[in-house]
């Protein structure tokens, strides 16, 4: 893949995922519980990630390709431990304690955002590992977390069957796929793994818009129900 279909990949992919954003931020708008927040969080840092990668190969200062590398890295990363925290949560009860717990998880989140901004942008106070070093123990957590989402969604499905979004586990489990092919493409440069990473997370995406516009018009559908317009 040149630098022209790679840029055009990235573009479509934070399209997609930001779309995903505007479907999932519906139910923290009527809910109003913070343990909703984390879905729409963690595609929009989805997205974030996919512009950070397109600017990197749209640009030819070393410097700044660096930056954007590094920044793709983290926000990646931290798309994955969101969408892993809100999952965790969504299902236990809504008390005191745990509210307090899931507020503490995502206030360190946020910290480690800024954090992860000082890194990039001011000089380090320690000596960084390789850029490559770093990516592969991140692929390798990424993929741990979305594995951990797609048996979550799975045993959520198995318990309590939901049509609309029954097939959210083989979306999740096709971005753990899609980071296991990016690790062995750092691992090995191997071009099939790399063209492989990149299909297997658009089929990914595409696989939760499908399940996000079901449930929109399902929840459409109950709304014009309860009014008494069908």
């Amino acid at each position: 893949m040149n630098n022209l279909g790679l840029i055009a990949t990235e573009i479509i992919s934070a399209a997609l995922a930001f779309i995903l954003v505007r479907f999932m931020i519906k139910p923290y708008k009527i809910l109003g519980e913070n343990r909703y927040l984390g879905l729409p969080l963690g595609f929009a840092f989805l997205g974030v990630s996919y512009i950070f990668t397109g600017t990197s190969l749209s640009i030819n200062d070393p410097s700044i390709i660096e930056d954007m590398q590094w920044l793709q890295l983290f926000m990646g990363s931290y798309a994955f431990a969101f969408l892993a925290v809100t999952y965790y949560f969504s299902t236990k009860p809504y008390e005191r304690r745990t509210r307090l717990f899931l507020q503490a998880i995502l206030s360190l989140l946020v910290l480690g955002l800024v954090f992860s901004y000082l890194i990039v942008f001011e000089p380090p106070l320690f000596a960084l590992p390789s850029y490559k070093t770093v990516d592969e123990y991140f692929r390798i957590s990424n993929m741990i977390l979305a594995l951990y989402i797609t048996l979550y969604t799975l045993r959520g499905h198995a318990l309590k069957p939901d049509p609309k979004t029954i097939i959210s586990p083989l979306g999740y489990a096709l971005l753990a796929f899609s980071q296991y092919s990016q690790l062995i493409w750092s691992l090995d440069s191997s071009l099939s793994a790399f063209v492989g990473a990149h299909i297997i997370r658009f089929a990914s995406l595409l696989v939760f818009l499908f399940v996000s516009y079901k449930a929109f018009i399902a929840s459409q559908n109950a709304i014009y129900k309860k009014s008494g317009m069908e």
